[in-house]
């Protein structure tokens, strides 16, 4: 009698157990898949990052400073005049070229100053981002690797 309740503990115990990493398994599984309507990126350096405001801000770059002031006058030719860095990070319209461009180019600036080893430096993302303004194709390439940039750093 003693044999046999050992032996159902130590199936209890097992059955315990394969339960447990299964459900352990599935919910590394479910976590990992996208969401039903969308998922946001989670990354350190992304543009949805800097928007949500989990971390302060480079002090050289303000949530308020104007998109103008920081990358140049010539930008009043694509976007308005008061629109902030905060703003642009939180775009929703990356479809379109200059917009999405814009997103990007904020959070490439962002992550110059907060992250050691960002493969651009602070001019260089200012510099890219004004030859970027001369046409769509041009835009959406340079958002393009914006992104990659972003999307790659921690």
């Amino acid at each position: 009698m003693l044999s046999s309740a050992m032996g159902k503990s130590f199936l209890l115990s097992r059955l315990v157990l394969v339960i447990f990493a299964a459900h352990f398994a599935a919910s590394k599984v479910v976590a990992t898949r996208p969401g039903f309507l969308y998922t946001r990126t989670r990354g350190r350096c992304t543009p949805q990052f800097w928007s949500s405001r989990r971390e302060a801000w480079p002090r050289m770059v303000p949530q308020r400073s104007t998109v103008s002031k920081v990358f140049g006058s010539g930008v009043f030719e694509r976007y308005r005049s008061d629109v902030t860095l905060l703003e642009s990070t939180g775009r929703n319209d990356d479809e379109i070229a200059f917009a999405g461009l814009l997103k990007q180019a904020s959070a490439a600036l962002l992550n110059t100053y907060a992250r050691k080893g960002f493969p651009y430096s602070a001019w260089e993302v200012k510099t890219l981002f004004i030859q970027a303004l001369v046409s769509k194709e041009a835009a959406a390439t340079q958002a393009k690797q914006f992104s990659i940039a972003n999307e790659a750093c921690n």
